[in-house]
């Protein structure tokens, strides 16, 4: 025992005495301390009215997203004609919302309407794809909520379909296309604020309420699944972040850990993307604790060469109020961008490619290709906890 005691004392001191030591140094020898970072409110930027104009309707509302689609094609300088819907109590909803619009008596009436020229849905998912291709086919383009195409048959017959008639087939990315905070880091971006970037991390979790959801939500081949529907969103953003063209699944995974009574369902999964120059993680769950003061802690994670990138868009639990919270930290600087006044252009440049024929808003090839890695992620999953 002495010599234990002994040998500890020769060792323990000295380590002690380096600690006390190290006290002494400059700070700046090991690396500058956290500070905070600068804080920059955006301010909101006026826009001239749209010069382009379209005339749209809606066909199918069974998810709240139509809301902010018809919004943004309202403040994109597109007039609401009609909207058709199977559900009396969903139609009842929409009218309330938008008390000039149209009832249609069937989707026919909509589809055969000459003067139409762009037709959105959230319909059922299953139902999107088959729609997308009456409406192209009709002349018209088309834009839909996530997930636009669900199986790897609807996805072939829809890029058939899209290339014969060449009409806007537009599937709209919320978590990108929607939200401030993403439309700045884009901006940042694309001015070279943190070089070359390499990877994204895209966490998309989600709060469970089961009495708030339809039946067709928890049976996959009607919703998607889980990767095929929320992971759209993150396969998007790595695409436009990473600036890739050409992109493979690595590996996908979901699994069913917290709902026994739908065992068709899985409230978890995980995949990785990447390209010939990034990589990309994306999760995805249905796990928001009921603590959190918001539906989900959506957080996403850009690495370039010179720097990075963190958005936390819809809560700081760290205090800041709101969402559309972005973080910079780079060669030069630490910033903090509240980005709640930020612009979001989707709506303006769907109508105008509408109008002129052009992918400003977004190309049919970046479209087609972020939901095909949904989809084969979706269909190659591993299944964990079975």
């Amino acid at each position: 025992m002495k010599s234990n005691r002994r040998n500890f004392l020769k060792k323990g001191l000295p380590s002690a005495a380096g600690m006390a030591a190290a006290t002494l140094f400059p700070i700046d020898m090991f690396g500058s301390t956290a500070t905070k970072p600068d804080a920059i409110i955006l301010p909101k930027e006026n826009f001239a009215k749209p010069k382009d104009a379209i005339r749209f309707s809606v066909v199918g509302i069974n998810h709240d997203h139509i809301y902010g689609m018809v919004n943004s094609l309202l403040e994109g300088g597109g007039t609401l004609v009609a909207v058709f819907a199977k559900e009396p109590n969903l139609l009842k909803q929409f009218t309330k919302r938008y008390p000039g619009v149209k009832v249609a008596k069937s989707e026919d009436e909509i589809i055969d309407d000459r003067t139409i020229q762009l037709v959105a849905s959230a319909a059922i998912p299953i139902e999107r794809a088959p729609l997308g291709i009456r409406v192209m086919n009709s002349g018209k383009d088309y834009m839909t909520d996530k997930p636009g195409i669900v199986t790897s048959e609807q996805f072939n017959n829809v890029k058939k379909i899209q290339k014969e008639t060449n009409r806007i087939y537009s599937i709209k990315y919320g978590e990108r296309l929607a939200n401030p905070a993403s439309v700045k880091a884009g901006e940042l971006i694309k001015a070279g604020a943190i070089g070359k970037v390499v990877q994204l991390i895209g966490l998309g979790p989600h709060r469970m309420r089961p009495d708030s959801r339809p039946d067709w939500f928890f049976e996959p081949e009607k919703a998607g699944g889980i990767l095929c529907d929320i992971g759209s969103h993150q396969c998007d953003q790595f695409l436009y972040y990473t600036n890739s063209k050409e992109a493979e699944v690595s590996f996908a995974q979901t699994g069913n850990f917290n709902i026994p009574e739908y065992p068709n369902y899985r409230d978890f999964g995980d995949m990785s993307v990447r390209s010939k120059h990034a990589t990309g993680y994306i999760r995805i769950d249905w796990f928001t604790p009921e603590g959190l003061g918001t539906w989900g802690d959506g957080r996403t994670f850009i690495l370039g060469t010179e720097g990075y990138i963190e958005m936390r868009k819809y809560v700081d639990i760290a205090g800041r109020e709101g969402g559309n919270h972005l973080f910079l930290v780079n060669q030069k600087e630490t910033k903090y961008f509240d980005c709640s006044n930020v612009h979001m252009p989707y709506g303006r440049q769907l109508v105008s490619d509408v109008v002129n024929r052009t992918e400003t808003a977004m190309t049919q090839d970046h479209c087609f290709l972020a939901t095909e890695l949904a989809i084969k992620g979706q269909e190659m999953a591993f299944q964990l906890n079975q």
